[in-house]
């Protein structure tokens, strides 16, 4: 069935009163989203915003945000997403990906609203009332937030991201209170993408090369047992219990003084509090520029090659002493 072209237009007429955003898949993504979220809520308390996810950990992330009118999972509870969702007409349709995505397409043709607003080179253009069209290299935040250029015809200050409030066990509340403000760096030695990790031994070395600053580690569950051996023989790393939701993992950062990280979703976590950033990153140009550190105090270190462990222990020792330097002499 051939889709029925849409005729495109620079402004939504009109009130908003009601945005649907389809969210995509990965943490690092969705916390890019918050900036845009929180800039409608504070143009219009009143809006109402729902969320559309493909993923759980997506779903979940978004089912705590107050911010967030209703969360519905496209392809899981089918029967609230097809009854309670479907039958509703909203103001605006927000699809966040700038490429092809089918299941995007898909739910960008069935929901109901009376604008349609997506990136060109998604695939389907005939199907939006406004295309959105940004410089290559633009930040992924700034390009969700070019959304409200097509509501109120421009663009804000960019809000700063935030992590939703979640349920924090009494083993991370006894942590918060034991963890002395900005007297730990935190090191994560996990990554969402193939060649974001480096060796135990890597770290354990750079580690080793700062015997008077204190660490702390975390990583996701799969590598919980490459942060015990981590923790074990160092005196200088205190041990933490396992996180279980981004939140606590941004709770235990906003104590720490900075962060020190493969190119994955902690990078933008840190931004939620503006903690100071070493960032590692695979060498992918494209990923470097659409999702560099927002932190206003950062280091982006690009490997030479697609493997996060080619980066040279020395080059990460020498760009975190840089940054120490900075805050020690910070007012």
């Amino acid at each position: 069935m051939a889709t029925q072209e849409r005729a495109h237009h620079n402004h939504i007429n009109g009130p908003v009163k009601s945005i649907v955003i389809l969210a995509r898949e990965c943490f690092g993504d969705v916390i890019m989203l918050t900036p845009l979220i929180a800039a409608l809520k504070k143009r219009d308390p009143e809006t109402k915003i729902y969320i559309v996810a493909v993923t759980r950990i997506v779903y979940n992330f978004f089912q705590s945000d107050k911010n967030i009118e209703a969360t519905y999972h496209a392809k899981r509870d089918l029967f609230r997403y097809f009854f309670k969702f479907f039958p509703k007409k909203y103001d605006v349709l927000f699809n966040s990906k700038d490429h092809r995505s089918t299941s995007f397409l898909l739910q960008s043709r069935l929901i109901r609203a009376r604008y349609k607003v997506g990136f060109t080179g998604n695939g389907n253009e005939a199907l939006f009332d406004h295309l959105l069209e940004l410089p290559a290299g633009t930040h992924e935040s700034q390009r969700n937030l070019a959304l409200l250029r097509t509501i109120t015809g421009e663009i804000p200050e960019t809000p700063k991201p935030y992590i939703p409030e979640m349920p924090v066990s009494e083993e991370i509340r006894k942590l918060l209170e034991q963890l002395q403000e900005n007297q730990y760096i935190g090191i994560n030695i996990s990554a969402g993408t193939p060649g974001g990790h480096r060796t135990v031994e890597q770290w354990s070395d750079l580690i080793s090369s700062f015997s008077d600053e204190r660490f702390v580690i975390f990583s996701a569950p799969s590598d919980i047992e490459e942060k015990r051996q981590i923790e074990a023989p160092h005196p200088n790393v205190l041990a933490t219990p396992a996180t279980k939701n981004l939140y606590e993992v941004w709770k235990i950062l906003d104590k720490l003084k900075l962060l020190i990280t493969p190119d994955t979703s902690l990078v933008h976590v840190a931004a939620c509090s503006d903690k100071p950033v070493v960032a590692l990153y695979r060498f992918s140009p494209n990923d470097s520029r659409l999702f560099a550190p927002l932190s206003t105090l950062h280091e982006v270190i690009t490997s030479p090659t697609q493997e996060v462990m080619d980066i040279k222990n020395e080059k990460i020792t020498m760009e975190l002493q840089r940054m120490l330097e900075k805050l020690f002499i910070s007012p």
